[in-house]
């Protein structure tokens, strides 16, 4: 018996959520809702949070009987695991016929023990850049000042202080106000994806929203050159980064930023210029590895190109594209990550495990981000017309295996400074 699991979490719909304690808790699976393993689930980490999830109810395991049935006490409840952790079961429920679509985000089981809240996850990186208890709002606010002070003409430090640092509170806008680590810098207001799930744009006949508001202009490169030559001399282990949540695809705009590349590396040698992508236009990628962009992270759900393709729905290309672009980075001597979206019950099925040793393989890749895929699960698998996942492994056990089989890929949240790629990387991290 599993007396060692969580009791299931109900909210009473009014903010209040409750532990049933004739209910186990379950995890979700693709489609199925099964028990989870006692050895994977952790305490809810800092900065981690739990939702309601209105017109679903959650399904347990009787505490008596071993029998899976419906809490019929409240809305089920799922937990946000903040970044450096990835998710490895979703939050099994029941949906009723009504029920709203739920936002984009990352919906995790969650139960209660020991008068603890637990979740099923993993840390899967070490790196603290992103940690709540890491950023101080005075110094945040203060920077924030400092910055729109010292460029008042700028848009993009505008866009980035008032929208993502201020309005949004951004991980990565806020390490720039306070002057570490990755600097943000979005490019692109147009995208050549359709992405369902897309964090920056969704069509106004859709049931959900986007999480924050596109960028509406296309900055030059002086706007970009101005902030982001400071940040990489001054700042510890400094990353700037194309390709933002608040963007399309930085590619498009690939001219601006190779003549930035050109002109910031005029200034300084420092830091690592990084491009995160859909990895597209695979011309574009060279002509920026030939001016000193450093590494790559392509964005991807899948390494089965079906799957790939019925989520991103792409604008004249095609997912080979996505491999070129991570061999031509290698061909640099650059680093490659891809974003893998996890989405337990998909990542983790035999088929994708597959694909997933292909594309490693095939493409001699760096790193795996294992991010937790920000999506309404029963929405996503529908749109994608996914109705059987087939045989699954656990995402614990994949990352096991693909850990075994390649023990020089990297795993992790977030893009390495040019110190952790040159030295050692298990170490090396922000501090």
């Amino acid at each position: 018996m599993l007396t060692n699991s969580p009791y299931i979490l109900y909210s009473d719909g009014n903010g209040n959520i409750f532990e049933d304690t004739s209910l186990y808790v379950t995890g979700r699976s693709g489609w199925d809702a099964i028990p989870v393993p006692a050895d994977e689930w952790i305490e809810l980490p800092n900065g981690g949070n739990l939702y309601e999830l209105p017109g679903r109810k959650g399904i347990g395991i009787d505490v008596k009987t071993g029998e899976m049935r419906i809490c019929e006490k409240g809305w089920a409840v799922a937990a946000f695991i903040p970044p450096a952790y990835t998710g490895l079961y979703m939050a099994a429920y029941e949906t009723e016929k009504d029920a709203p679509t739920l936002p984009l985000f990352c919906y995790t089981a969650a139960g209660w023990r020991n008068e603890k809240i637990y979740v099923t996850a993993v840390r899967i990186e070490k790196d603290i850049r992103q940690e709540a208890e890491g950023y101080d709002e005075q110094k945040i606010n203060t920077g924030t000042k400092n910055l729109l002070k010292a460029y008042p003409h700028n848009r993009l430090v505008k866009h980035l202080m008032e929208n993502c640092c201020m309005t949004y509170t951004c991980p990565a806008a806020r390490n720039l106000a306070i002057g570490r680590w990755e600097c943000p810098v979005p490019v692109s207001p147009a995208c050549n994806a359709n992405c369902i799930g897309c964090i920056s744009f969704q069509p106004e006949t859709e049931t959900i929203f986007s999480t924050q508001d596109r960028l509406t202009f296309k900055p030059t490169a002086e706007e970009i050159v101005e902030f982001t030559v400071p940040h990489l001399e001054t700042a510890p282990f400094p990353i700037i980064s194309f390709g933002q949540g608040c963007e399309g695809e930085p590619l498009l705009m690939w001219e601006t930023i190779r003549e930035s590349i050109i002109e910031i590396r005029k200034h300084t040698q420092k830091g690592s210029i990084n491009i995160n992508s859909n990895g597209s236009m695979p011309k574009a990628v060279k002509a920026l590895c030939e001016v000193g962009l450093n590494s790559i992270r392509v964005s991807t759900n899948s390494a089965r190109k079906n799957i790939y393709t019925s989520y991103y729905l792409p604008n004249n290309y095609e997912f080979e594209d996505l491999l070129d672009s991570l061999k031509i980075m290698r061909s640099f001597g650059g680093w490659t990550s891809i974003n893998y979206f996890v989405f337990p019950g998909m990542t983790d099925s035999v088929e994708e495990y597959e694909a997933l040793r292909k594309l490693i393989k095939e493409t001699d890749l760096c790193m795996i981000q294992w991010r937790n895929f920000n999506i309404d699960p029963d929405w996503y698998l529908g749109k994608i017309g996914i109705t059987d996942t087939g045989e699954c492994m656990g995402v614990k056990q994949m990352m096991e295996l693909i850990r075994e089989e390649f023990p020089n890929l990297k795993f992790g949240y977030f893009n390495p400074s040019i110190e952790r790629i040159k030295g050692n990387f298990d170490v090396d991290f922000a501090h």
